[in-house]
């Protein structure tokens, strides 16, 4: 599905990002010193209303989710807004790159860096509050919140064609925030009045907390949570592939 231009496009990405020392903090080290700080708050031994699982355990996974979704939302909306005021979109188009290549090799070079976030919060947590899960978990958890981010990376991508210049920053980051905090990351969504928990259930970010909360619990991901995620990513990706092609036709 991704020709040999798609692949060098996905290279050209990942290297233009590790070379971005402030994105690399905040999508690596940020996640971590965030989980460190609200951990120190909780006890070791108090659970998540309704389940078994720790407050440490759950916010790992939360704030692991948190920095994955930061490295492929913020990331993806910014450069490519920055892009089509640069021309660079522009001179894309006149190469042999179909939309449908373009949104996916976006998509996958965003992805590819959001494993050292997810990894570094991983680590912290197992050294720093000692964290345990069986090695099938540890596997489990990194794919899972990996696979999980290339929803978000497509809703960048998205975000990245509806606005453009200095609109598009502080309409990623209302997106961002909402998402975050309605979904889950920053606290359970059981804490949550319950109509704003009906809400809740239906965004991307909730199931997307959920695969990684039912594998620390020794389960497998619900299939709503899965269905709920495959639908965005459709709904994400098809829309950027829409909006890239119509601003083509713009050009």
């Amino acid at each position: 599905m991704l020709n040999l231009f798609s692949w060098a496009l996905i290279r050209l990405e990942v290297t233009c990002t590790l070379r971005n020392k402030k994105f690399m903090f905040f999508s690596v080290i940020y996640p971590s010193v965030l989980y460190v700080l609200i951990s120190s708050t909780q006890n070791t031994t108090d659970k998540v209303p309704h389940t078994e699982l720790t407050l440490q355990s759950f916010f790992m996974v939360s704030m692991a989710s948190f920095g994955a979704l930061t490295a492929v939302l913020m990331g993806n909306s910014e450069r490519i807004a920055k892009e089509r005021e640069k021309g660079w979109v522009r001179q894309l188009r006149l190469t042999a790159l179909p939309s449908r290549s373009y949104v996916l090799a976006k998509i996958a070079s965003a992805a590819m860096v959001t494993l050292p976030c997810i990894v570094v919060v991983f680590l912290v947590a197992a050294s720093a509050k000692h964290v345990r899960f069986d090695l099938w978990q540890w596997l489990a958890l990194t794919g899972l919140i990996w696979a999980g981010s290339l929803v978000f990376a497509a809703l960048g991508v998205a975000i990245g064609y509806i606005a453009g210049g200095d609109a598009v920053r502080p309409i990623t980051m209302i997106i961002y925030f909402v998402l975050s905090i309605l979904g889950g990351l920053w606290m359970p969504t059981s804490t949550f009045p319950q109509w704003i928990q009906n809400i809740s259930e239906w965004l991307p970010t909730h199931a997307y907390a959920a695969l990684g909360q039912a594998v620390e619990m020794g389960g497998a991901p619900h299939a709503k949570d899965v269905a709920i995620l495959c639908v965005y990513f459709l709904l994400f990706a098809g829309g950027a592939a829409w909006l890239y092609r119509k601003d083509t036709l713009k050009a």
